[in-house]
């Protein structure tokens, strides 16, 4: 039999949800070999769907031709990650004399983890290439993510965050210094795009088109190779009202979350930018009809999370808690419905974005400290005992 080389391209964690086995050897007609796509498969019903798979493949294959492996990554995104410089606590902006510092960016977070719950995730952007460039990328490497695509610019600057986390009645300050950022000057010829897309799935955000012109077509390039390569998109609405106006920012999502597969977008978003009215059922049903996405996440703040998913609605209470640091909670939420999208459970994947929320809200830092163990206890209800 004449050897033949196999790939396998990784299914569609949402609508897309297909495997197809590839034949690259123009030998392959002449070893009689027949390769079909398959019918589309959910991916709950994946893993059991490819290992038949595996099994055939093994059977029409010798050691002479391997298959070749799956894709690098589980999850790869793409965007800005920052140096947050926070007060402590009790302590006005106004007022600072010191600072603690955070490396934290949305996307960064997300892939951060993942990481931690043992996901392969990878992160590319752009950073100054000088200490401060070189300290994100030494944290992003300590929490397990790959990073090895990263653009690192001469000349550029690392965007900074302040930030005051004021108890009530005062509300919590967020100041930006990011113009110009060396992940601002990014373009869709500075990525690796071999790279990003070896990947089950792409998370992106709304934050990166808001950096610049160059990031938005960046992130309207993303959607579209990704969609041609069959590599499933994630994407959280994310917006931030010191960036752009509600105005700029749905006329430049409306058309990048039509073509999404899950759809993660605050309560107070959905009704800024796209004017969705009414009980949180309503407005998960308004989203729906502008996006492809089987599944559609609405978080609720203190009041847990929504989703609409093939066209069931399920809402998952957010856990007891107590507030330390809440930035990074939502990239820790959005993390945990990911790791559950992955393995085709809108239930699992609610429960654990939320239980990742309530943990990062008790940590200090933007990126959640975690891992599939701790994840496990606190769903089972540790409650904060002890270990021993």
């Amino acid at each position: 039999m004449a050897s033949c080389n196999l790939t396998t391209l990784w299914p569609h964690p949402g609508r897309k949800g297909t495997v197809i086995l590839a034949l690259r050897s123009a030998r392959a007609v002449e070893a009689g070999i027949t390769i079909r796509q398959t019918e589309k498969t959910p991916l709950s019903d994946y893993h059991q769907e490819h290992a038949h798979r595996q099994k055939e493949v093994r059977s029409v294959t010798t050691s002479s031709s391997p298959i070749e492996p799956a894709p690098r990554f589980e999850v790869t995104s793409l965007g800005e990650t920052l140096l947050r410089l926070s007060v402590p606590a009790g302590t006005p902006l106004a007022g600072a004399a010191r600072f603690e510092v955070y490396v934290g960016g949305t996307e960064s977070n997300v892939c951060a983890a993942l990481a931690g719950l043992g996901r392969r995730s990878g992160w590319l952007g752009a950073l100054p290439d000088n200490p401060l460039g070189r300290l994100v990328l030494r944290q992003l490497r300590a929490a397990g993510v790959d990073a090895s695509a990263v653009v690192m610019t001469t000349g550029a600057r690392l965007g900074l965050c302040f930030t005051e986390v004021a108890a009530p009645p005062r509300t919590i300050q967020v100041v930006y210094d990011r113009s110009d950022s060396a992940a601002a000057r990014l373009t869709v010829a500075d990525v690796a795009w071999d790279y990003l897309l070896d990947t089950r799935a792409l998370h992106l955000t709304g934050i990166t088109p808001s950096l610049s012109g160059s990031c938005r077509e960046l992130i309207k390039e993303a959607v579209s190779r990704a969609r041609e390569a069959g590599v499933a998109v994630s994407f959280d609405v994310n917006y931030r009202r010191r960036l752009w106006s509600p105005g700029e920012a749905a006329a430049a999502l409306r058309p990048l979350i039509a073509e999404v597969d899950l759809l993660i977008c605050a309560d107070r978003d959905a009704r800024t930018l796209f004017g969705c009215q009414g009980e949180v059922g309503e407005v998960l049903e308004q989203l729906a009809e502008s996006t492809e996405a089987r599944w559609i996440v609405l978080t609720l703040g203190s009041d847990g999370v929504a989703a609409l998913a093939d066209g069931q609605h399920h809402h998952q209470p957010a856990p007891a808690t107590s507030i330390i640091d809440p930035i990074g909670a939502g990239d820790a939420l959005a993390a945990g419905v990911i790791d559950g999208w992955l393995e085709g459970s809108i239930t699992e994947g609610l429960r654990r974005g939320s239980a990742l929320a309530a943990l990062a809200l008790t940590q200090a830092g933007d990126m959640v400290v975690i891992d599939r163990r701790e994840l496990e206890e606190v769903l089972a209800g540790s409650n904060g005992r002890v270990l021993r």
